[in-house]
């Protein structure tokens, strides 16, 4: 999914991640986002960076030390 909440609010951004979650539970989603929150619960981030594989990462793990993704949140 490419930015698939991009043009929706806070709150429908929130039903539509519990829904991914819950119907797509075991399933694997590649989502391109830009909204932080959106990809908070993810098991695992990418980030790129000038078109480079930079991190990849559990989120938690990703702001808990120095990284591209922590200064992001």
């Amino acid at each position: 999914m490419d930015e698939a909440t991009a043009c929706v609010d806070s709150q429908t951004d929130v039903v539509i991640q519990k829904i991914i979650r819950e119907d797509f539970a075991g399933c694997t989603i590649t989502s391109i986002a830009h909204r932080i929150p959106t990809v908070m619960d993810c098991d695992r981030v990418l980030v790129i960076d000038a078109g480079y594989a930079k991190e990849f990462d559990k989120p938690s793990r990703l702001i808990e030390r120095p990284s591209l993704f922590g200064a992001l949140v």
